[in-house]
């Protein structure tokens, strides 16, 4: 692993300095990681999912290959790796939505290595809603969501990356999971009366 991180830091030194070779030679070395969180987001997807995980890591990586950026890190890199897939799953379900004049949202099963709620489809656009209302409450929370669900990050990395303990990344995990549970939980039943 230190070595893959050795390696990642010298491609984005190189590409840095303007070497277009090693932004190939990056995406090969960060490609199977990619990949797994993907592969992870996409388990057990519905049958008429259009998006695949090799487009969906395809696509994050041209969105960032095409930026003119400083690289902080290994961390970094896949901290906007992160935010790139979340934006193309993003794009990607409200095109569809868009397509099928407000049908039914596309849902995408999240599984224990992302866990929000482990084996449980969830609606990319509530997830997204809501990780908007959970940034307003609490900036860093919605990070830790982020960095986990579509980063694939440990808890070490994600402290490492924020700067925190990693016993203060468990808990903003494990509160801002509950968080998110029930705001979805609530979306999902609808305005209630209260009387």
């Amino acid at each position: 692993m230190a070595d893959s991180a050795d390696n990642t830091r010298t491609l984005l030194l190189q590409i840095q300095a303007g070497d277009a070779a090693a932004q190939g030679k990056l995406f090969q070395l960060v490609y199977d990681q990619l990949r797994g969180i993907a592969d992870a987001l996409f388990r057990q997807q519905p049958a008429n999912h259009t998006l695949q995980p090799t487009a969906l890591v395809n696509e994050a990586y041209l969105r960032l290959a095409g930026r003119d950026r400083e690289w902080e890190g290994r961390s970094h890199f896949v901290d906007v790796a992160a935010k790139s897939m979340r934006c193309v799953l993003i794009d990607h379900a409200r095109k569809r939505n868009a397509s099928k004049r407000g049908g039914q949202q596309e849902r995408v099963a999240v599984t224990d290595s992302v866990v929000l709620v482990p084996q449980v489809d969830v609606d990319v656009l509530q997830l997204e809603e809501a990780m908007l209302e959970l940034e307003k409450l609490n900036a860093r929370k919605s990070r830790v969501v982020e960095l986990r669900f579509y980063g694939g990050m440990t808890m070490q990395e994600i402290a490492s990356l924020l700067e925190i303990s990693p016993k203060t990344v468990e808990a903003d995990w494990y509160f801002a999971r509950a968080w998110l549970r029930d705001y979805m939980d609530r979306a999902d039943r609808g305005p209630t009366d209260v009387g």
